[in-house]
């Protein structure tokens, strides 16, 4: 820390009793001079002869004919008064950067200029400053933290935007010239050591870090933090990142770690206005400077402090731009009154609507990008991944309205879900926690899957899964034995199997389920007709195919049954045979219906729905 020395006679300022300061000297004292609570017994002669507003006081002061004045509002409190008397006694007074402001300030209000005296207070106090201190990194600080207790006389001499200028201009230095100490925990970035033969080794020079500055400059209070922030931007020669890292530490540094801290009513207005300091200052760089989880905790701090919508909107921009680096904790943003829900889900569904729409102006730039190259962009599925964990973690919440849930899923494009396991997952979740879903309700929430993108896995689970639609489950289990036929085939044909590896999934899956994908639609209508319909009796023909074994002994017994009594699957000639069922209403049904219980379903944990069997 630099420091200027002044004067050269001892320090004769005594204390006598409580609050009162006076002179041992030969002279009597013949002035009391009031500052706060503090009494000052000194001699007319040395202040007038240094400070000009002294002189003023000391006039009037004769006029009233009264012995003490007093100083109203004076900068710097006693402690400041003391050093410009103790200057123009001539005692030693030491300057240095925790103190040198208050004096700076004392000194132009006691006037104490050339015109009184050559080299005077001010005179001197202005060389320290700009000689020394706004040279040093450390003391250009200390001085701009102090300054802060003495506006605005400190703004108005110019000593906090000279210290802002002064840090700012450091900041951008290379950081391979820097040789100073830039904060009290780091070394510094060259250092000579002296070796017990005197002789000296330079040791292992330190590379500095381009963020180096970013953890002393944390102590600053907001506004000041703000215009030093401004200040290092005008330059344009700071990166973007190292900003949004000095934005992140700050952050870090003043905001609280807890949501019940961060909406008390003692520091709220100290958050939203945080918050909204550090929104503003974010680099202009499409989010390049920050990361995504560090905007998701901003717009979190955002909501719970309710600052303005445009901050808000800001933030949501930046954040779609880097979606997918997201994760699902970061997502959970809590919501605020009125809303029922644990989370916004509403703020996460306006970033992924922007996130949707930039891709899609990506897509517009270049017409040429076809379906594959979509599906292979990582971001993309990373996004369509990252929506359904989270909808898997809020469909817990048992006020999350079944809208909402659907249309966060309708957000993500279908390009960004090659597999439906993630979203398969969060309907079985939300299905599960909302029992009192009616029949419609559950047809239309089942209806955002497409169970042709399901893995063998996750088929077998909603093959199985009591929460689902009969409907649904029947379509798991035709698509599911038709793959395991098709893969058969495959198998048993080389000529066939060349010609589809030659295919695309979709133009495979086109040629092979034509004809059968039409017959199933007749088909799946007449089991919704037998659903919806309650308790009906229907007769089904029951006919084995010799070549099942093939695809059916892939499922599970029960999934067996269930598909034996709607149709029978059977390997032809490069295609499958999909067999209509009679129903009980048909003309042409000779068998009456008979219901069979089969008593091993009870500990296969089947459900008694799929128990029920129509056989011929």
């Amino acid at each position: 820390m630099k420091f200027m020395k002044l004067g050269s006679k001892p320090d004769a300022f005594q204390v006598d009793g409580k609050g009162i300061r006076h002179v041992t000297s030969d002279l009597a004292t013949d002035i009391i001079i009031k500052v706060g609570d503090l009494k000052f017994y000194l001699h007319k002669f040395p202040l007038l002869s240094k400070s000009n507003h002294m002189q003023k006081l000391v006039q009037k002061a004769s006029e009233d004919n009264c012995d003490e004045i007093i100083m109203v509002d004076f900068p710097g409190g006693p402690n400041a008064f003391e050093i410009c008397a103790k200057f123009c006694y001539g005692m030693a007074v030491t300057l240095n950067a925790y103190n040198v402001v208050a004096a700076r300030c004392a000194a132009e209000y006691l006037e104490m200029t050339e015109d009184v005296d050559r080299g005077n207070l001010i005179f001197k106090i202005e060389v320290f400053l700009n000689s020394s201190i706004f040279h040093s990194w450390k003391d250009s600080i200390i001085v701009l933290r102090t300054a802060k207790s003495l506006l605005p006389w400190s703004e108005n001499l110019k000593i906090v935007g000279r210290c802002i200028d002064s840090i700012a201009s450091k900041t951008s230095v290379d950081p391979a010239n820097i040789t100073w100490s830039y904060t009290y925990n780091r070394k510094l970035s060259v250092q000579d050591k002296i070796v017990g033969d005197s002789m000296k080794l330079q040791e292992k020079i330190e590379s500095v870090p381009k963020d180096w500055w970013v953890e002393d400059i944390c102590e600053l209070e907001i506004d000041l933090y703000k215009r030093v922030m401004t200040a290092v931007k005008s330059k344009g020669r700071m990166d973007g990142a190292v900003i949004g890292e000095a934005l992140k530490t700050y952050a870090v540094r003043w905001l609280p770690d807890s949501v019940d801290a961060l909406v008390s009513g003692v520091h709220s207005w100290r958050n939203k206005l945080l918050v909204e300091t550090i929104a503003c200052l974010l680099p202009s760089d499409n989010g390049v400077g920050c990361s995504c989880s560090f905007l998701l905790k901003l717009l979190k701090v955002a909501v719970l402090a309710g600052i303005d919508d445009s901050s808000k909107e800001d933030l949501v921009k930046r954040i779609s731009l880097k979606l997918h680096e997201a994760s699902v904790k970061d997502l959970l943003i809590p919501a605020r009154s009125p809303q029922t829900t644990l989370y916004d889900v509403g703020m996460v569904q306006s970033i992924v609507n922007q996130y949707m729409t930039h891709e899609q102006r990506s897509q517009d730039v270049e017409p040429g990008k076809s379906a594959g190259f979509v599906l292979g962009h990582g971001s993309l599925l990373s996004v369509g991944k990252l929506i359904d964990w989270y909808l898997g973690e809020i469909a817990h919440d048992q006020n999350l309205s079944l809208t909402s849930f659907i249309d966060l899923s309708c957000s993500v494009s279908e390009l960004a879900r090659p597999v439906h396991d993630g979203l398969y997952k969060a309907i079985d979740i939300y299905l599960k926690e909302h029992p009192s879903l009616t029949k419609a309700e559950r047809k239309k929430i089942c209806g955002l899957m497409d169970v042709k993108k399901l893995t063998m896995e996750a088929s077998m689970h909603a093959a199985q899964n009591d929460r689902l639609p009969l409907r649904v489950v029947v379509q798991v289990l035709f698509f599911e034995q038709v793959k395991a036929a098709t893969r058969a085939q495959s198998r048993n044909s080389d000529a066939r199997a060349t010609c589809v590896s030659k295919m695309s999934p979709d133009e495979e899956w086109d040629k092979t389920m034509g004809e059968d994908c039409r017959s199933l639609k007749k088909k799946m209508s007449e089991v919704e007709t037998n659903e919806d319909g309650g308790q009906k009796n229907s007769k089904m023909g029951k006919k084995k195919s010799r070549n099942s074994k093939s695809g059916v002994q892939l499922l599970p017994s029960r999934s067996r049954r269930i598909f034996d009594k709607l149709w029978v699957v059977g390997v032809g000639k490069g295609h499958v045979d999909n067999r209509s069922s009679e129903t009980s209403g048909s003309s042409q049904s000779p068998s009456s219906a008979v219901v069979v219980r089969d008593n091993t379903t009870k500990s296969s944990g089947v459900p008694s729905r799929h128990r029920r069997h129509s056989v011929s």
